[in-house]
């Protein structure tokens, strides 16, 4: 969860300035890439790519926040969770594709939107249920287990739901509706920007802010911020800590279905292992940000989406999952709790 304040005089005063001092090489670093970007490749396709860039960041942050949820509240690594971002893939491709029947571009606006918000609708729903359902059966039974034997599970579980989808689709890509049509752009001097871009950007910053003033703002966030805290105490102040964990699993899982059905608006394919690769950039990006941090998420995954498509238009295509967690492995070297990680003792 958000990372808890210093209790102390000094801590206080240290913080603030440690997180300044943070932002400022974070902005140093993104105006160097800027810079680099502008050099090599000109300002308008430059531009193109900072919105390429912010738009599978945004994918990489929907998912991340999943994990670092699910690690505040119950300390688990849940690698089940890039395949929830790959199940509300096929649920969006379903509903769109196979009960409604679309298969290209929606022109007509009011009835696209009608049709994005139920897609939003249904496969966050699903898959908010299936992460609980997920929860109960089989994450539940061994929170008192060695941490092994969740995490083991946990893998079980990401390969049960690979092959469920094997089986329903096959080994090979299925095609989704792109309802957004490729011809919708605003030009912005010399470069076009897709409109679809533009929406799963606002659409994620949009869930990022809503995530954050529900656990700041609402009862249950407090709820979950005091659980992350100290379950035992939590507990006995009142806390309903299955209930907790269970609305924790929901709304990660939820959110993973948010990114599934952005993805394949913005791709218009799936495949039944598409939760691995997105699951462990996520996961990556999650510990650059901070595990257990829900801003530290978010902010690594727009880190990761820089990367990404930095290399890709440095002509570097083969050499971006190098960096990726080139970058991760020396961020964790000068900074082992992640960016906006905070060091804390073992829970007793």
């Amino acid at each position: 969860m958000t990372a808890l304040p210093a209790t102390s005089d000094a801590g206080r005063a240290r913080v603030p300035a440690g997180r300044v001092a943070r932002l400022l090489v974070l902005l140093a670093i993104i105006a160097g890439i800027g810079w680099l970007a502008v050099a090599n490749l000109g300002a308008d396709l430059a531009a193109e790519q900072l919105v390429n860039a912010l738009t599978r960041g945004a994918i990489y942050a929907l998912i991340a926040l999943g994990y670092t949820m699910v690690y505040g509240i119950i300390e688990l690594i849940n690698f089940a969770h890039g395949d929830m971002f790959m199940v509300g893939a096929f649920v969006s491709l379903t509903f769109l594709g196979q009960i409604l029947g679309f298969k290209g571009a929606i022109t007509d606006i009011p009835f696209l939107a009608v049709m994005v918000v139920l897609a939003f609708v249904v496969s966050m729903v699903v898959m908010g249920l299936v992460g609980v359902l997920i929860e109960r059966l089989a994450y539940k039974p061994l929170r008192s287990a060695p941490r092994l034997a969740p995490l083991i599970t946990a893998i079980g579980v990401s390969f049960i739901l690979q092959n469920i989808v094997q089986l329903r689709y096959g080994p090979y890509q299925t095609n989704s509706p792109k309802i957004f049509p490729d011809t919708w752009v605003v030009p912005l001097g010399g470069a076009h920007i897709p409109v679809l871009s533009l929406f799963i950007i606002i659409v994620a910053v949009s869930l990022m802010i809503a995530l954050q003033l529900f656990i700041g703002r609402t009862r249950l966030g407090r709820a979950m911020r005091s659980t992350a805290a100290d379950r035992d105490a939590a507990a006995l102040m009142g806390v309903n800590i299955n209930r907790t964990i269970a609305i924790t699993f929901l709304i990660g899982s939820a959110l993973a279905g948010a990114a599934g059905v952005v993805n394949g608006f913005q791709y218009g394919v799936a495949r039944f292992d598409d939760g691995f690769q997105a699951g462990l950039k996520a996961f990556t990006a999650a510990v650059l940000g901070g595990i257990g941090n829900t801003v530290g998420a978010a902010l690594g995954g727009f880190i990761i989406g820089f990367i990404e498509v930095g290399a890709t238009a440095m002509g570097y295509t083969r050499w971006g999952p190098a960096i990726v967690f080139g970058t991760l492995v020396i961020v964790l070297v000068f900074r082992p709790s992640g960016l906006l990680g905070q060091q804390l003792g073992e829970r007793a």
